[in-house]
């Protein structure tokens, strides 16, 4: 950093009064202190790996349906998994749900404080807890996310990979060295603020950063490399065939193992190979409505979809848990996003 901390934090902390963005779980005239220390923490639960502007209508909704801590904690499963659609990474919604049970059950309902007992708790990780302590608490905890990693790598001049265990490291206590006794909340959404509308990862608009004179990227005109790019690797592609498998009025849903990707959510029925005998029902000609491609993390899917009508409604034992589901009755039923994709495409088609 160049120049003295003091003047970084004030600089930084003057933009963020001025320009921060008006986030349904941030303060503000329509909403007075003090900061509600559940809103922080589904918030920041929703916000890992997710872009604001899709965390937005998913945080109103829930906020709007299970409004407290404690209704979090006493709802079913299904039905977080179901306000949760389409978010993805639903082990999130999993342990935050566990969390909560374990704070009414064992901590009186009240969140914790402190980083030491947040991360007791079910998926609250190092980050989470350091967010929740300094900004729904007061407590001054670094956070290091993408952005605040971005942030420090170039005011620093660190052009190391910041992914790397030591520099990693490095970077949180850099977190921890930075983060003021005043204002520490402030301080990290500010920082996060930064990385997410002024130090992107290609072209920052360094003439709008508040703190420009104290970044050495900047002074040293590397800031487009800082931090290096991430080496690109070939994600696997797998193929998927959905059959969408209707009698009289009703869909056949699958229940999903309860642990892996997706875990205890519902989906039409779903095998490797397109051949109706697979099917654990006996179906009429199967004929295709829709494909589509799905990305995660580390592999690539394409789902083709069909539409059939079953013969029977008994199906075969594949030690799946499945149902009839009338359409009016489908939106009761977490679904995986490859699974409403699949729905509109098949109402699309006006069957």
């Amino acid at each position: 950093m160049i120049g003295s901390l003091a003047q970084f934090t004030t600089r930084l902390l003057n933009w963020y009064d001025a320009h921060r963005r008006d986030l349904p779980w941030r303060v503000s005239e329509d909403r007075p202190g003090p900061l509600d220390p559940y809103h922080v923490l589904l918030s920041e639960t929703m916000l890992q790996q997710t872009q604001v502007a899709t965390v937005i209508p998913y945080f109103r909704r829930f906020i709007e349906r299970l409004p407290t801590l404690a209704d979090l904690a006493a709802a079913p499963e299904q039905e977080v998994l179901r306000l949760w659609e389409g978010l993805g990474y639903y082990s999130r919604a999993r342990n935050l749900r566990s969390a909560a049970q374990k704070i009414v059950a064992d901590l009186g309902g009240r969140i914790p404080s402190k980083v030491i007992d947040l991360q007791e708790l079910p998926g609250i990780g190092r980050y989470t807890a350091g967010a929740v302590a300094s900004i729904a608490f007061g407590e001054p905890a670094p956070v290091l996310d993408g952005n605040v990693m971005r942030v420090l790598c170039r005011i620093d001049g660190i052009e190391n990979d910041p992914r790397e265990k030591q520099t990693h490291e490095k970077l949180w206590q850099r977190a921890q060295d930075l983060v003021p006794a005043a204002r520490p909340g402030d301080f990290n959404s500010a920082l996060m603020e930064l990385g997410a509308t002024v130090c992107r990862p290609r072209n920052p608009q360094c003439l709008l950063c508040p703190v420009r004179r104290h970044c050495r990227a900047a002074a040293d005109d590397t800031q487009d490399r800082i931090p290096p790019a991430r080496e690109t690797r070939p994600t696997p592609l797998y193929r998927r065939y959905i059959y969408c498998i209707r009698r009289r009025g009703r869909w056949l849903l699958e229940q999903r193992p309860e642990t892996g990707r997706w875990a205890g959510m519902w989906q039409f029925v779903t095998i490797e190979t397109p051949d109706p005998n697979l099917l654990p029902v006996q179906v009429r000609e199967p004929r295709p409505v829709g494909r589509f491609s799905h990305q995660l993390t580390h592999r690539r899917y394409q789902f083709h979809v069909f539409i059939a009508d079953a013969i029977s409604a008994q199906t075969r034992d594949t030690g799946r848990t499945r149902k009839w589901v009338r359409v009016c009755d489908l939106d009761r039923y977490p679904l995986p996003r490859p699974h409403i994709l699949a729905l509109q495409s098949v109402l699309k088609g006006g069957v």
